[in-house]
């Protein structure tokens, strides 16, 4: 993904370039991921961290990587959705196999590298690298990869090694872009596109919700990871029907956004009573919300408040690009 101007087409606005605040959230949520897998090796709570950390606050730390992957996904179909509508003028106009050309193009070279590594440990024998639960071979995982439906492979067997494992996001996003370009120019009308994509996206507790019993199905299934990806899609359309917002508009989504992503994060443990599944939506709304106002600040009109906070930003933006 890359971030970019999602408001009309670049060729009649001069395009914006980077969008700083992009990249910094999306650097988090990869960071999450990346203290999550750690703290699986490493527990954060039983280090020199809690000398000056609390420890309820390093135990959420150390599982907010499911969130990030969820972030993620928002951010995934804000930024994609934003491309095409760029390139093409309106999802409308979308042209299916340049589409696929361009995913293509950005994801298996890298795809195929993984794998290929990932292959030669499991044969080489490398401990936490083979493929040995019962149920499992290299063969039928390969294929879950190429087929996009390692995340069901894993619901149905158990998680593969932690190298395989985290493939299972792109098996969601990836499904749900197959099918997206054709959804677009079935459905023609905004109108109707945007009804199916808010019935996906409000659909995320209670689909989730609904597969409780197999706890590995229940994090990587299809429909939850898609109502994220729908939700952020949704904030690339409002972005171009609205490329410009009032200052105090910017402002007041940027402030509800942070608020309710920050809440997600880090007391989760205090909304699971209250929404039970339904924190996740929290999550996603408020990410697409945020998403929509670093689109409108970069615009021009909610400008950063100084000059030395956009500079921290940018750099920051910049060094959670290398993540």
């Amino acid at each position: 993904m890359s971030a970019v101007s999602i408001g009309p087409p670049a060729a009649a606005t001069g395009g914006i370039g980077r969008l700083d605040g992009v990249d910094l959230l999306r650097g988090l949520s990869i960071l999450l991921v990346v203290i999550h897998h750690l703290s699986l090796r490493i527990p954060l709570r039983d280090g020199w961290l809690e000398t000056f950390l609390p420890r309820r606050f390093l135990t959420t730390l150390m599982y907010d990587g499911y969130e990030g992957v969820f972030v993620f996904f928002v951010i995934s179909g804000f930024l994609i959705a934003g491309n095409a509508i760029s390139r093409w003028g309106s999802l409308a106009a979308i042209e299916p196999r340049r589409f696929y050309a361009l995913r293509a193009a950005r994801i298996l070279p890298s795809l195929a590298l993984v794998v290929a590594v990932l292959s030669v440990l499991h044969l080489a024998g490398v401990p936490y690298h083979v493929i040995d639960r019962e149920g499992q071979s290299l063969g039928r995982a390969l294929l879950a990869v190429a087929g996009l439906h390692l995340n069901w492979y894993e619901g149905r067997t158990g998680y593969l090694p932690g190298g395989w494992d985290v493939l299972w996001s792109l098996s969601i996003e990836e499904a749900f872009y197959l099918g997206f370009p054709l959804l677009c120019l079935l459905l023609r009308r905004q109108a109707l596109l945007v009804a199916v994509l808010a019935a996906l996206a409000l659909s995320l507790p209670w689909t989730r919700a609904a597969l409780a019993g197999n706890d590995v199905w229940q994090e990587k299934a299809y429909l939850p990871g898609m109502a994220a990806i729908a939700a952020g899609i949704l904030a690339a359309l409002a972005a171009a029907r609205w490329p410009r917002a009032p200052r105090w508009l910017t402002v007041a989504a940027a402030l509800l956004g942070s608020a309710g992503l920050a809440t997600a994060l880090l007391f989760a443990y205090r909304l699971w009573p209250l929404l039970r599944d339904g924190y996740l939506l929290v999550l996603t709304l408020s990410t697409a919300l945020l998403l929509l106002a670093l689109s409108w600040e970069a615009q021009g009109v909610g400008s950063a408040p100084c000059a030395a906070w956009a500079g921290c930003r940018r750099w920051a933006g910049a060094a959670t690009r290398s993540i």
